[in-house]
C-alpha cells in the first residue's frame, strides 16, 4: 500500500473545527479505501505564536518540508493584532509560501447549481459558473524590497513597497495556466496594469511571447485588471482561465469567490515546481476563507472549503481522480439535499452546524465510494 504524507496545519479561529471534518474523511479513506495517508500535525499563526513565539517553527517548517502535501487551515484574528510585525500570524503562511516554493495559486470560483440563488448577482449570471483563477505566488509587491515605512524626520512618513518580477516568474505561472486551460474549455485571459506599471507591461509582453512558443492552440486575451474586476461582476461566464500577478490575483479571486454566494464554500490549491528528479511537486491546500474569530468555536463555521481543499490535494498531489470526483459530487449532492450552514441559508432557512455538514458529506462520499 502506498504511503501518503500528510502534514496538518490547522491554524486558527474556525481552521480547527474545519480540519475535523477533513480528519474524518482521512480517517474513512484509511480504513475503508486503503489509502495510505499518514498524518503529522503542526502549529501555525497565532496558535504557533503563543506557543512559541513565532508564526511558525524550524521544526513545524521541517514538517512541511518532507510532506508530500499540506493541509491549511486559517490564521490571524484580533489576539495578535500587536504582535511585531515580522511574528505575525500570517507571515507564517508567507514562510511556507516562498520556502517551499510555491509559485502557482489555483483559486476555483465555482456555483454550484443549489447555491445560485445565494450569489449577489442575477442567478442567470452565475448558475453553472465555473472559473479557474491561477495566481502568481511568491513573487510580486508581496515580497519585493525595499519594503519598509521611513520617518521622513519633518513629522512625515514614507511607506515603500516594491513590484517586481522577473521573466522566468511569468514564464512559469503563464505556463501552468495555459496547461490547465487545455484541460478546460482553452481559454486564458491574462489581466494586469500595463498602462500605468512597468511590471505590467513585461507581464504582458512575456505572456505573449510564451503563448506563442508553446499554446498557441490556447485563446489568448490580454485585459486590464480593473476592466477584469469590472467584467468579472458584470459577465463573469465569459473567462476560463484568469492569470494574474501576485496583488491583482488576490484581489480578483476574492471578487470571484464571492460571485458564488460565500467564501466559505471556495478551495484553494498553491503548488511548487516538479522535482527534477521524482516529478513530484511541493503543494498545500487552503480554504479561501479566513480565520472568522467571530464565529471560532460556535460551531458556525462551513467546512465545504477546506473538504473541497482536501479533494484538490487528492487530485493533483496524489493523482486519486476517482476519489476527488466523487468527494466533489458528495459535496453537490448534500447541497442539492438542501443542507445549509449559516453562511449559504436564505432568510429564515433551517441551519445546520459544521459538524454536521461535514458528516452529511461524509456519509454520501461513503455511499458513492461503496
Amino acid at each position: 500500500m502506498a504511503t501518503r504524507k500528510l502534514l496538518l496545519l490547522p491554524g486558527d479561529g474556525i481552521g480547527p473545527e474545519a480540519m475535523d471534518e477533513v480528519r474524518k474523511l482521512i480517517a474513512f479513506m484509511n480504513e475503508g479505501l486503503m489509502a495510505g495517508f499518514e498524518i503529522e500535525e503542526g502549529l501555525v499563526g497565532g496558535s504557533a505564536y503563543d506557543c512559541h513565539g513565532q508564526s511558525i517553527s524550524e521544526e513545524d517548517m521541517r514538517k512541511a518540508m518532507a510532506a508530500d502535501a499540506v493541509l491549511f487551515g486559517a490564521v490571524g484574528g484580533p489576539k495578535w493584532d500587536g504582535v511585531p510585525y515580522e511574528v505575525r500570524p500570517e507571515a507564517g503562511l508567507l514562510r511556507l509560501r516562498k520556502d517551499m516554493e510555491l509559485f502557482a495559486n489555483l483559486r476555483p470560483a465555482i456555483c454550484y447549481p443549489a447555491l445560485a440563488a445565494a450569489s449577489s448577482l442575477k442567478q442567470e449570471l452565475v448558475e453553472g459558473l465555473d472559473i479557474l483563477i491561477v495566481r502568481e505566488l511568491t513573487g510580486g509587491v508581496y515580497f519585493g524590497e525595499p519594503k519598509e515605512n521611513i520617518d521622513l524626520g519633518n513629522g512625515q512618513k514614507r511607506g515603500i513597497d516594491t513590484q517586481i518580477y522577473d521573466t522566468y516568474e511569468i514564464e512559469r505561472i503563464s505556463g501552468v495556466a495555459f496547461e490547465l486551460a487545455r484541460t478546460r474549455s482553452n481559454k486564458v485571459t491574462s489581466m494586469e496594469k500595463r498602462n500605468v506599471m512597468k511590471s505590467g507591461v513585461l507581464w504582458n509582453e512575456v505572456v505573449t511571447a510564451t503563448h506563442a512558443a508553446k499554446y498557441k492552440d490556447v485563446e489568448l486575451e490580454h485585459m486590464l485588471a480593473d476592466a477584469g474586476g469590472m467584467q468579472l461582476v458584470r459577465a463573469p461566464k465569459q473567462f476560463d482561465v484568469i492569470v494574474c500577478d501576485n496583488l491583482f490575483g488576490d484581489m480578483l479571486s476574492d471578487v470571484a469567490a464571492m460571485l458564488t454566494g460565500s467564501l466559505g464554500m471556495l478551495p484553494s490549491a498553491s503548488l511548487g515546481a516538479p522535482d527534477e528528479k521524482t516529478g513530484v511537486r511541493k503543494a498545500l491546500y487552503e480554504p479561501v476563507h479566513g480565520s472568522a474569530p467571530d464565529i471560532a468555536g460556535k460551531g458556525l463555521a462551513n467546512p465545504i472549503a477546506k473538504i473541497a481543499s482536501f479533494a484538490m490535494c487528492l487530485r493533483y498531489s496524489f493523482n486519486m481522480v476517482e476519489e476527488a470526483d466523487l468527494l466533489e459530487t458528495a459535496i453537490a449532492d448534500v447541497l442539492d439535499s438542501g443542507l445549509r450552514t449559516a453562511d449559504i441559508a436564505a432568510p429564515g432557512q433551517a441551519t445546520v452546524s459544521t459538524t454536521q455538514m461535514g458528516d452529511a458529506v461524509l456519509a454520501q462520499f461513503r455511499k458513492l465510494t461503496s
